[in-house]
């Protein structure tokens, strides 16, 4: 039997569960309709839905008709419950969109399709509500394909001309077809239905059961089963507590089955929880199965480690959610219970919704949590009342603010106690409006080994972390770990979690933050009377508004505004309106807040002196360690900011020469301060006597001034010269090679070999230019030659650097050798071999003084040959 996961979305009173109670009818599966007027709706089991007469919570349903079994999910419609919308989207393999046939498109409307889009989610369209006046059919059909998708179809009568003519337009495959054979195949229909290329729609009307059985037909033939793997996989979508306390985790298996008492594979899963119980519900009641095949809906008993989006075995987490809350309140308890008690049994309700972020604030004593409006704070109150016995009440909501920077910094944290050590050095780079947070990592692992990389992506993605200005969460940010140190004996995970989020915290203090407000996307329809003063109030809440649209003795106005200024406004409108104007908004996302500097006041946030999130690193000196203020921490730190470019340091062309007039090793170093640096801030300050007899050998008294000694004496050459070549290393330091490689990173390579093999017959020099394969499994190290420049692949488990390490040494005892690397650590390698080094970007003016000159070698040729002619 095919089984199908289809869910139910719609703006508020669009009569969606009224749609799902007339499905599961038509198709024989319950046998009295339920009205939600009526209280009796087979899907609205929660006391306050039937009371309020909403939708709170998704419910499911199975519903067999003819050979396909359909689950249900019932969705909540009203704005403030679209969170718990969007965690069932992840689950399903269909959607049901339901239209008001009187109210249209609405803003609601637009974000539910947004997410459909961006779940990928295909989506059939039910018109309700044709049955009242105002409905009209052309004006709705008109919106659906200018609000939301060209492509919406109308599936009325699927046998006429021109509804194969509107179904073959919406996908170049069928068009082709049409034009061979007059005809459209279906299973082509089905397809484009599938990748969202057509949007089947339907008119009807619920509550008097008109056309529902021709789109339950229309379901039936027109949706296909997804393909499942063999291997177990299951999404968890929805966390709950039946009657008796039990927890339940609601999933869709993807893949594979699930069996009673069977493990569940996820890295959550410490304490290698059991499934107890399988349930197939249909609304208030279940059926205990033992097992649950891939596309099954069900919930089960036992499992305590997971949470909404959580992917099992081999099936991945769900990313962050599109809509969140944008209100936060204090909870005040009104019995006297204890607030401890009372925050352990709110964070229940947090683990079945995640975005309620129920929090203690240690600083003022008190439990926050995040709400999206007025109905969702009284339906929690009922909610607590029901199940905890508690009293409660919520202060008056504040605006969740944001935070995000605008330019690119370096995040430097250290974490240096006795006995401990880690540094970290993240990039932090401003992101796309609306992007969130996203962490990644180029930093090698000859650097910092890659467990204690993974160490550092997990601590950032473990925290919120907060911003500077007002100790909101950030967002919009790309971090990067780009460095990081540890030490052989004293560093433990504790550290690297210290250093990376003192990291973070340093790096925003250094950037320049802007403060983000959350802001409403609005509809506002007034009388033609009362226009004037709409837009003028649009524009006292710092909105902006398109121009008016008129609508029959109504004006109908579309815009922006800030949440802070627009959250009371219905009310107002109602009033000024004489109860005729309508206000409808939907959560646009984050944009800079309109008052910066009054909230950044009013709130009065100091990061420096938040002790839970400090922006300084703590250093060791003398066998103590000791606080460094953010904004010192360059001075201090061990490894080199990524952001300072590399200096011209005068080892180019002709640093042979200066290299052999060096006569001890303060003239070595002091031609590369940059690695002076490096190597005192890793072994401690170079100390040397002074004031020695001239003839008197002075002794190193560290291991640099013991590295350095034998540069004294001018090396003997043969007068061979090699030219080594780190390749990777170029094509990401020089800036239009590092463009090309993210579009092509094997036109980048060859980009790079035609420029050194120009390079090298002009220089005459002996270059071997290598590339890392030590990625590759099983991969033998190749060298080729191309026009006089051997290129070298590098072997598995040998990387770039470590063959120019050999090679190096083996080469600069008798020959003149030069390295081209920006990378620190192969520079104090090269210079302890023996050979020169030449940072990516001298020897990028290297190239491109060796290009000019041969232009004008070719040139003066061509006009020698002209006067001669």
């Amino acid at each position: 039997m095919k089984k199908i996961a289809v869910g139910i979305l719609a703006h508020v009173d669009s009569g969606k569960t009224t749609l799902s109670e007339a499905l599961m009818y038509s198709s024989g599966n319950i046998t009295k309709l339920g009205r939600v007027d009526h209280r009796d709706s087979f899907l609205d089991t929660f006391s306050l839905e039937r009371d309020r007469g909403i939708t709170i919570f998704s419910k499911q349903a199975v519903m067999k008709y003819n050979n396909t079994e359909f689950t249900l999910l019932d969705t909540p419609g009203h704005v403030d419950f679209s969170a718990e919308a969007e965690r069932t989207l992840q689950v399903l393999d269909y959607a049901i969109l339901v239209i008001s046939g009187t109210d249209g498109v609405q803003s609601h409307t637009c974000t539910l399709w947004k997410l459909l889009k961006k779940y990928g989610v295909p989506c059939f369209i039910f018109v309700n509500k044709m049955d009242l006046d105002g409905a009209d059919k052309l004006s709705v059909m008109a919106q659906l394909r200018t609000g939301l998708d060209e492509n919406c179809v109308d599936f009325t009568y699927p046998n006429s001309d021109g509804f194969r003519e509107s179904v073959a337009v919406c996908d170049e495959k069928i068009l082709e077809k049409y034009y061979e054979t007059d005809a459209v195949e279906k299973s082509d229909i089905t397809g484009a239905i599938k990748e969202r290329k057509i949007f089947p729609c339907m008119f009807g009307s619920a509550l008097k059961l008109d056309g529902v059985k021709a789109f339950l037909n229309l379901l039936d033939e027109y949706t296909v089963m997804p393909s499942y793997g063999a291997e177990f996989g299951a999404k968890v979508y929805k966390i709950a507590e039946d009657n008796q306390g039990n927890r339940l985790t609601f999933m869709k298996i993807t893949g594979g089955s699930l069996k009673v008492r069977e493990i569940l594979q996820s890295e959550k899963n410490t304490n290698a929880e059991k499934v107890n119980r399988i349930r197939i519900y249909s609304g208030e009641k279940f059926t205990a199965v033992e097992e649950a095949v891939a596309g099954t809906v069900c919930a089960v008993t036992g499992i305590t480690f997971t949470s909404s989006g959580d992917g099992l075995g081999v099936e991945k987490n769900s990313g962050v959610p599109v809509l969140e809350p944008v209100l936060t309140y204090k909870v005040e308890l009104e019995d006297g219970t204890d607030a401890h008690t009372a925050l352990t049994k709110l964070k229940t309700l947090e683990n079945e919704d995640p975005q309620l972020n129920v929090v203690w604030n240690s600083r003022l004593g008190e439990i926050h949590i995040r709400l999206m409006g007025e109905i969702q704070l009284e339906v929690l109150r009922c909610i607590i009342k029901e199940r905890f016995g508690m009293n409660v009440s919520f202060s008056t909501g504040s605006i969740i603010y944001k935070e995000t920077i605008e330019n690119t910094v370096e995040g430097v944290g250290h974490f240096e106690p006795l006995r401990h050590y880690a540094e970290v050095h993240l990039l932090l780079k401003p992101a796309k409006r609306g992007s969130g947070i996203t962490i990644n990592s180029r930093c090698k692992e000859d650097l910092l080994d890659r467990n204690w990389q993974r160490l550092i992506l997990t601590h950032l993605c473990e925290k919120t972390h907060l911003g500077v200005l007002t100790g909101s969460p950030i967002t919009d940010i790309e971090i990067t770990l780009v460095s990081g140190k540890a030490h052989a004996k004293h560093t433990e995970g504790g550290d690297f979690r210290q250093a990376t989020y003192r990291a973070v915290r340093q790096g925003l203090r250094s950037a320049k933050s802007i403060l983000l407000e959350p802001v409403y996307d609005f509809t506002l329809e007034v009388p033609n009377e009362n226009v004037g003063r709409a837009m003028s109030d649009i524009q006292r809440m710092s909105g902006t508004f398109n121009s008016p649209e008129a609508k029959g003795e109504n004006s109908v106005l579309t815009g922006t505004a800030p949440v802070s200024e627009m959250g009371n406004y219905t009310k107002e409108v109602m009033q000024y309106t004489h109860g005729r104007g309508r206000l409808s908004c939907s959560l646009k996302g984050y944009e800079p807040c309109h008052n910066s500097d009054e909230v950044i006041a009013q709130i009065g946030y100091d990061c420096d002196a938040d002790v839970d999130n400090p922006c300084g690193s703590v250093f060791c000196s003398h066998g103590a360690g000791y606080n460094v203020p953010w904004n010192e921490v360059g001075e201090h730190m061990h490894l080199p900011s990524v952001l300072d470019a590399p200096k011209d340091d005068g080892i180019g062309t002709n640093s042979e020469n200066a290299f052999a007039k060096c006569k001890t090793q303060d003239d070595i170093f002091a031609l590369d301060k940059e690695l002076m640096q490096i190597f005192e801030q890793t072994y401690g300050p170079v100390t040397r006597r002074k004031h020695a007899p001239e003839k008197r050998h002075v002794k190193a008294v560290s291991s640099i001034d013991k590295a350095a000694e034998k540069y004294k004496k001018s090396p003997v050459y043969d007068g061979t010269e090699y030219l080594l070549v780190d390749g990777y290393n170029v094509i990401f330091a020089w800036e239009h090679l590092k463009e090309l490689s993210e579009r092509s990173l094997d036109g980048a390579r060859h980009a790079l070999i035609n420029i050194l093999c120009n390079y090298q017959g002009y220089s005459k020099c002996n270059l071997i230019l290598v590339f890392d394969a030590y990625k590759v499994k099983g991969e033998h190290r190749e060298v080729e030659t191309v026009n006089n420049i051997s290129i070298v692949y590098t072997k598995e488990a040998e990387t770039a650097d470590m063959f120019i390490e050999k090679t190096s040494h083996k080469l600069a005892k008798t020959n003149k050798v030069r390295v081209v690397t920006s990378d620190a650590l192969e520079q104090m390698i090269i210079l302890g071999n023996g050979a020169l080094r030449v940072s990516s970007r001298a020897f990028l003016e290297e190239v491109r003084q060796a290009e000019n000159e041969i232009r004008e070698i070719i040139n003066s040729s061509n006009e020698l040959n002209n006067n001669m002619n």
